[in-house]
């Protein structure tokens, strides 16, 4: 389980055959006036894969990305890249940040440098922490292995405990990564301080409906209509991953147009570009779709109806889906919960100040 420095070297070969690939993008026609109605809008996409070839900078970003600490280390057979900064406080706080699909560890990338040193951004240095954010099995830098999220947290655990060796730490994430988080609490609850989670699942068919209160009820309706009207990825990557695969390691502009349909809270269009090349020069869209179908194949921890005892903190943010409170205090031990007024599914990407103000409250909370 040895750690080697890793540094992000992407060849110029790889480069010039994205280019190429964009170049020689075979486009779909489209229905007049469906922007994003029948899916990805054809006219943004177009802009997209042009600002991709003709602009974006990767090697910018790579080198942006390179003055963090990285390093790879192979845990029960897999090999995991990872993030690791030690915080500058008196007394920091080991910090796991675990992200999903379709992003990356390129979700925190706003985020380390403000929890690690607090204090150079007006905060308080006695909240700093050592900051590890790794990539999830089959994604970006890691092994190009999919594992099912129960299998991903007990990983995660032996990487702490036994490669870092933090005794006790913080875990965070959003997406699958907080799934993963809720898995690691249910399984090792002795390792964690604490989670902060900004999903805690959904009403399925193992929620008793007629105890939901007025709010959960609306969420519980949200949740139908938006998987019924933007679920189809889910569908299709717990069913026949391989099937989409083909398709999205072969063309850079299909791969983008998949990822938007979940990205489209992203603005800024380098760090989108940023986020998707990851996938792209690593070849881990396919393992990383793949991680949905060995879900669909276990009864996951964080479906069993146990609730971990863990202390956690929630986030809801107003563009995501309208997460109630007592929702969260069904999933979880909740001692912090906190409204975001900005903000969506990808927070620590998207509003880097509050997401990092919001894990230093729940810390001070859990001191006292």
């Amino acid at each position: 389980m040895s750690i080697q420095p890793f540094t992000i070297a992407i060849p110029k070969a790889t480069l010039d055959d994205l280019h190429d690939r964009l170049a020689r993008t075979r486009w779909p026609d489209e229905i007049e006036g469906a922007e994003w109605n029948y899916g990805t809008d054809l006219s943004y996409m177009k802009e997209l894969a042009g600002y991709w070839q003709h602009q974006y900078d990767w090697r910018q970003h790579e080198t942006a990305l390179n003055r963090f600490a990285q390093f790879k280390a192979e845990v029960d057979g897999v090999g995991i890249h990872f993030i690791h900064e030690h915080g500058k406080g008196p007394n920091p706080t080991p910090l796991l940040l675990l992200h999903g699909w379709p992003d990356s560890f390129y979700r925190y990338h706003k985020v380390i440098d403000r929890l690690t040193d607090p204090a150079r951004f007006g905060g308080d240095p006695s909240i700093s922490f050592d900051v590890v954010v790794p990539d999830n099995p089959g994604f970006g830098f890691s092994d190009r292995r999919a594992l099912n999220d129960d299998a991903t947290a007990e990983l995660y655990a032996t990487f702490m405990r036994d490669v870092l060796g933090y005794q006790q730490f913080l875990a965070a994430g959003g997406d699958v990564g907080a799934n993963v988080t809720r898995s690691l609490a249910l399984a090792h609850p002795e390792l964690l301080l604490g989670i902060h989670l900004s999903d805690v699942g959904y009403p399925d068919g193992n929620t008793d409906f007629a105890s939901l209160t007025p709010a959960e009820q609306e969420f519980a309706g949200f949740i139908q209509q938006w998987w019924m009207k933007e679920g189809a990825f889910n569908m299709i990557q717990s069913t026949k991953p391989q099937t989409l695969a083909f398709g999205l390691t072969d063309s850079p502009a299909g791969m983008a147009a998949w990822m938007m349909t979940l990205l489209r809270g992203i603005q800024d269009k380098d760090e989108l570009l940023t986020n998707m090349t990851i996938y792209w020069v690593t070849q881990t869209i396919g393992s990383s779709i793949r991680g949905y179908y060995e879900n669909a194949q276990v009864t996951l921890l964080y479906n069993s109806g146990k609730r971990p005892s863990v202390p956690a903190g929630v986030i809801h943010a107003p563009w995501d889906a309208p997460l109630p409170r007592e929702w969260a205090a069904r999933q979880v031990n909740l001692v912090h919960f906190t409204e975001f007024p900005r903000g969506g599914h990808f927070m620590a990407w998207e509003e880097p100040e509050l997401y990092a103000n919001d894990l230093q409250d729940f810390v001070s909370e859990l001191r006292k």
